[in-house]
């Protein structure tokens, strides 16, 4: 039976890089119901993308293992939601002419393809842009004269083009929109100064909009951002069951959602999430003193300035080792179920030396802009007199998911001084009880939270995010910040590992070949095409 106040029920769905998967929470963010749709990445004339259809096949997948959930669990069907929210993978680019007709691939974030644009943008801006943001993208189309950059109508991400079909509303969470462009915290909105930049390069290119007329409009945490119409109810549940009318809280991206998740929101906090791709949020308590190609600067959800360090793989490579593993077990008669598989595997790490025993591994399956590559190749290399056991393999591969965002973390910690009072993990990489966790406190020299609540992840963020929509149409809402900790994680259990010194002794070790290594992975980039 459902008490009344699981009767105030919301959603999160959230697009992933792997997996679509949808989340209902009661009003005090208890889950009451998921589901779930595995998804993949196609590569296709030079782009790493997702089709359309695609999007919405997997949407109603998980929408409809939710409601089937729901009803298995408390005898009724799912017919009204009082909130909805959508997020996503961030970045990328999706363009769409007057009437709606998507103009290009949907270029996701694991491209890197605008190298040229992102280079003379940041040099205009003084501002870094990363090669995966929406307007890099735009820049590189424009450069490489793509006629469809003349009938652009609208720019956005897949979070917001997913509100679009759902609403009718052409908007973004503010944090979802700071991968888009630059965002100027203290307006809320677009950066003026860089917009009317741009727009000159669209003029001089004889382009018949200004970027303020194709990209969407900016929102925070807690705003208006429409209704779920009748027809999106249908895409969302073809089966004419959920009734329209929900609330819809403003499209965010997976960054955004971890922080909720999390409760990283608020000033000296940070969190990684930590699966096919790993990236690390700072929420800052003043600006950076300079400008690194290493170093994105996004928002929270509610327009505070967040240094971001992103690395576009983490467990991909991981994952491929552990299935080959799983493959001999099974040939030995021994199988195991994933998740015992997974722990066995991540357990092993914590019997190995804690160097690798000189084991160095990269796992980049595409390219990696913190170490300057435009394409990756998974490659495992060591001296002839490296210790070669099971254990040290392991930690190795673990490692390898860290090393490229502690080059980055380090120009935070320890060049710009920052201050983090906790850093939260979430993501796939934690799953296994401490191991990941213990070492990424090793790898970066900060004590790694993990909360009960992680394994919800950006669904759950997402859910969070439109359940704070709802408090703040009562009035008198508190800040994002203040209702987290008081609403939803004032009773919330979790661990936390500090780094152990021999741990990050091990580490550094590390790291000095894996560095010594990167023109070895750049060779190999060239030799297997």
């Amino acid at each position: 039976m459902l008490s009344k106040y699981q009767k105030i029920k919301s959603i999160g769905i959230e697009l992933g890089s792997t997996r679509i998967k949808a989340v209902l929470i009661a009003f005090d963010g208890s889950v009451l119901a998921s589901g779930a749709h595995d998804w993949e990445n196609r590569f296709e004339d030079g782009y790493w993308t997702y089709h359309l259809d695609d999007v919405w096949a997997g949407i109603q997948d998980a929408y409809a293992r939710l409601a089937a959930d729901y009803k298995a669990k408390y005898g009724e069907e799912l017919r009204q939601v009082g909130a909805l929210g959508v997020s996503a993978m961030m970045h990328g680019y999706l363009p769409f002419d007057e009437a709606g007709r998507q103009l290009a691939a949907f270029r996701t974030w694991r491209n890197t393809t605008t190298d040229p644009a992102a280079k003379a943008l940041t040099e205009r801006f003084g501002f870094n842009i990363p090669q995966r943001w929406s307007i890099a993208h735009l820049y590189q189309a424009m450069l490489n004269k793509e006629p469809h950059v003349t009938e652009i109508a609208c720019l956005t991400t897949l979070a917001g083009y997913v509100h679009w079909q759902l609403t009718g509303e052409k908007v973004l969470g503010v944090g979802e929109a700071s991968g888009m462009f630059p965002i100027d915290s203290a307006a809320g909105d677009y950066d003026a100064g860089m917009l009317a930049s741009f727009d000159e390069l669209l003029k001089a290119a004889f382009l018949p909009y200004t970027l303020r007329d194709i990209l969407p409009r900016v929102l925070a945490a807690g705003d208006d951002a429409g209704r779920l119409t009748e027809a999106g109810a249908k895409l969302l549940d073809p089966t004419g069951t959920l009734a329209p009318g929900a609330m819809m809280a403003p499209p965010e991206g997976d960054a955004g959602t971890g922080m909720v998740a999390t409760n990283s929101v608020a000033a000296r906090t940070g969190n990684v999430s930590a699966g096919t791709s790993v990236f690390a949020m700072a929420v800052l308590e003043m600006p950076l003193s300079g400008v690194y190609p290493e170093i994105d600067m996004v928002t929270t959800p509610t327009g505070r300035p967040v240094a971001m360090v992103h690395c576009n793989t983490c467990t991909s490579d991981l994952d491929a080792w552990v299935k080959l593993l799983g493959q001999m077990a099974e040939a030995a008669g021994a199988p195991l179920a994933k998740p015992a598989l997974y722990d066995l595997f991540y357990q092993k790490a914590l019997e190995a030396d804690v160097d690798c025993g000189g084991l160095v591994n990269f796992n980049y399956y595409s390219g990696e802009p913190v170490t300057g590559l435009d394409e990756g190749r998974p490659l495992f290399v060591r001296r002839p007199g490296a210790k070669l056991t099971l254990a040290n393999f392991v930690r190795a591969q673990l490692y390898s998911t860290m090393a490229t965002l502690k080059l980055g973390m380090d120009i935070l910690l320890e060049k710009e001084q920052v201050k983090l009072d906790s850093l939260l993990g979430h993501g796939g990489l934690f799953k296994t009880p401490l191991v990941g966790q213990k070492l990424l406190a090793g790898a970066l020299g900060v004590p790694v939270s993990v909360m009960e609540t992680a394994g919800e992840g950006g669904p759950w963020g997402m859910a969070l995010l439109s359940l704070y929509r709802l408090r703040c149409i009562e009035g008198d809402a508190p800040a994002l910040e203040d209702w987290l900790n008081t609403a939803v994680f004032g009773e919330v259990a979790g661990n936390t590992q500090t780094p152990d010194e021999a741990d990050q002794a091990g580490f550094a070790a590390f790291i000095r070949d894996y560095t010594a290594c990167i023109p070895v992975e750049k060779v190999a980039v060239e030799a297997l095409r």
